[in-house]
């Protein structure tokens, strides 16, 4: 179920973020993840956005690509934070299949008039140097095909600190949701236009 954040005064617009568990505060509260860092900011700064925080843990690019349309339909976004493919990895799915998903679901955006940032992920090298390389291609390549916004890799400045970590290694805790913001912000910047207000 999409969670919705406050929104600004005056809203002129919605920014759906469309992720997995990284996106969903798996494992935190939901006010200390990076969705509800980046409200705060929106509103701070005087950006008449709302955010709907329609991800779901463990969600594969497939789950993703069947929920997408429902979620374009009821909240027609002006941006669209998508944030999909991880779980992919980690269960060793085709990639191919992944590239499709992704690929689609940037159309189906564009489609709708929407604005795309695509959020980058990497997995674990155990997943053998080929397997993972490639899966890490993927998110240049789709950006650069559908000429959207991305960041390479989201998870950029905490996936090696452990003290930024939750246990499993896999998620980030509280103390990482800040950085994530960081990582993602010089991309999400340019496409949110001028505050309305100061």
């Amino acid at each position: 179920m999409a969670c919705t954040a406050p929104p600004a005064a005056a809203a002129t617009g919605t920014i759906l973020v469309f992720g997995d568990s990284l996106s969903a505060a798996h494992g935190i509260r939901p006010q200390e993840g990076w969705v509800a860092l980046l409200a705060q900011r929106l509103q701070t700064q005087g950006y008449g956005y709302r955010i709907v925080n329609a991800s779901v843990s463990g969600e594969t690019s497939g789950g993703g690509l069947e929920r997408l349309p429902r979620a374009l339909q009821l909240h027609h976004p002006q941006i669209v934070i998508l944030e999909l493919g991880a779980n992919d990895g980690l269960r060793g799915l085709p990639l191919e299949g992944t590239r499709d998903n992704l690929a689609r679901m940037l159309r189906m955006c564009q489609d709708e008039g929407a604005r795309v940032l695509l959020a980058g992920m990497r997995i674990p090298p155990n997943y053998g140097p080929r397997y993972s390389g490639e899966f890490a291609a993927l998110y240049p390549e789709l950006a650069r095909r559908a000429h959207v916004a991305l960041v390479p890799f989201l998870l950029e400045a905490v996936a090696l600190d452990p003290a930024l970590m939750q246990a499993d290694g896999l998620h980030p805790n509280a103390r990482g949701q800040g950085p994530i913001l960081e990582t993602l912000w010089p991309q999400l910047r340019p496409l949110l236009g001028k505050p309305r207000s100061a």
